[in-house]
């Protein structure tokens, strides 16, 4: 396990009722942000015990991990963290193309003033943090631009297959938006869908969305 202690990703206490729900969000964030790596064994007493919890919930939590991709259960040996391969980067990919072009399309037909301006405002971000040389500042503007217009679709399981996606995008080693090309690339990429969701164009924010997603993946496959 890491040096890390477990209890620092804990957002509420694991009290009757919710802890299975809280442990599993602090092991996955764990997870997610690299403090528990590929190959790292989750061991329930050891858990258990870090977030002074029952080992019951802790089982649950692994389990429910193992079904979300992020864990892989071993007969009679365990649970250790999954590792993230050159094929599920394509597989992500391959789902999260048509996905976030579902996604735009959603959000166009719903246009509302308010959902330009929150994306307006996460793209100021963004292209605020590009000025500073700040590839950490894209990438949290970028999740938030994207969260906006997964929210803005209304469809819950849209939201909830594309926070499954996020989880697994904050997996992936480095960041794609480490050089000034990309980042412009970006940027640019990002007003395309904005001008679509704006004209309250469905397709042509469906095209504009994919074709970010398809260059996204092109960029990612030469940093593996």
């Amino acid at each position: 396990m890491s040096a890390t202690p477990l209890s620092r990703f804990l957002v509420d206490l694991p009290s009757r009722g919710k802890a299975t729900e809280v442990v599993t969000d602090a092991l996955r964030e764990a997870i997610i942000t690299g403090h528990l790596p590929p190959g790292t064994w989750l061991r329930e007493d050891e858990i258990a015990r870090e977030l002074s919890v029952s080992r019951t919930p802790v089982r649950e939590a692994l389990r429910r991990l193992a079904d979300d991709g992020l864990a892989v259960k071993h007969a009679h040996q365990g649970t250790i963290v999954a590792g993230v391969s050159f094929e599920d980067v394509l597989a992500l990919y391959a789902v999260r193309e048509p996905l976030e072009g579902t996604v735009a399309r959603f959000a166009a037909a719903r246009r509302t003033d308010e959902l330009v301006a929150a994306l307006r405002a996460a793209q100021a971000g963004m292209a605020e943090a590009a000025a500073q040389h700040d590839p950490d500042g894209m990438v949290e503007f970028n999740r938030q631009f994207h969260r906006i217009l997964s929210d803005a679709t209304g469809n819950v399981y849209l939201r909830r297959f594309m926070l499954q996606i996020e989880n697994a995008i904050r997996r992936l080693p480095s960041t794609t938006y480490s050089s000034p090309k990309r980042q412009q690339t970006v940027l640019s990429e990002h007003e395309a869908i904005i001008a679509a969701v704006d004209a309250g164009d469905p397709e042509l924010a469906a095209v504009a969305a994919s074709l970010h997603m398809r260059n996204a993946r092109e960029v990612r496959l030469t940093l593996l």
